[in-house]
């Protein structure tokens, strides 16, 4: 019988999957603002926080240092990054950058109608929903994401794929990341934003389905720029301090976002 490698043995497996797990945890947490910007943070204390052993702690931690939300200090151990609003625009506009260079990409390598089935799927699932719940909302959030994805996949670029999962882990880089505090006037300035989305979702599948690669970046690109327009509203309307991960945003002079709202 082979002998298994490494890489396969159930050891490796467990400590893999163990790894994905507080990847997942410790993003959470630090989304939720349970550390500050700045903060070390060390393999010894999250260990029993995060309840996992110190190997999948520190392939934790270093993963979310390349994804950007830790930063690795020259001395050994991580510290948490802080944004600007600027870092935040600047994300968004790589993800539309990246975005749109996967849907040329998918227009250009499309090799049959069958391969834009399950793009055509996620657009159709969403597509005739009647936006007028929160939970509906959120379910057109999963299900955005899942288009997302599914375009990503089209482009058949495994390093273009790689790249825009780094972006869109950071703080509001992210396609979904839609929702805004709790507030009636949030929930309907965001539902008539999905319905702009919706139309671009329309355009970047109608692009890709007929080889119109300039047409399916273009789009694609466009539609990035929604969520710039949903951040400038949550900050205008004072709803910024209530999403996930404003904690780690300052603005300019250096004060975090949260505690500048606080103050006004």
């Amino acid at each position: 019988m082979a002998e298994e490698s490494p890489a396969n043995t159930p050891a490796s497996a467990e400590t893999t999957s163990q790894t994905e797990r507080v990847v997942i945890a410790l993003r959470e947490k630090l989304l939720r603002g349970e550390f500050r910007p700045g903060e070390r943070l060390a393999e010894l204390t999250l260990v029993p926080l995060l309840h996992a052993s110190r190997t999948p702690v520190r392939l934790s931690l270093e993963r979310l240092a390349h994804q950007g939300l830790l930063e690795a200090l020259p001395n050994g151990g991580f510290r948490v990054r802080e944004f600007t609003i600027a870092d935040i625009w600047d994300a968004i506009e790589v993800r539309g950058t990246l975005e749109g260079t996967a849907a040329r990409f998918a227009a250009e390598r499309l090799s049959s109608p069958e391969e834009l089935e399950p793009l055509r799927r996620c657009f159709e699932s969403f597509s005739g929903a009647a936006l007028t719940t929160m939970e509906n909302f959120l379910d057109y959030l999963e299900k955005n994401t899942v288009f997302h994805r599914e375009l990503w996949k089209l482009a058949k670029s495994p390093m273009l794929e790689r790249a825009l999962e780094s972006v869109c882990a950071l703080p509001f880089a992210e396609p979904g990341a839609l929702v805004f505090g709790g507030s009636s006037n949030a929930e309907m300035y965001h539902m008539r934003k999905i319905l702009v989305s919706m139309e671009h979702h329309r355009a970047i599948l109608e692009a890709i389905e007929n080889r119109e690669g300039a047409r399916a970046e273009s789009v694609a690109r466009e539609h990035s720029r929604v969520a710039r327009s949903n951040l400038d509203w949550a900050l205008k309307h004072e709803e910024f301090g209530r999403i996930p991960g404003s904690s780690l945003v300052t603005m300019n002079e250096g004060a975090p976002v949260t505690a500048r709202k606080r103050r006004k």
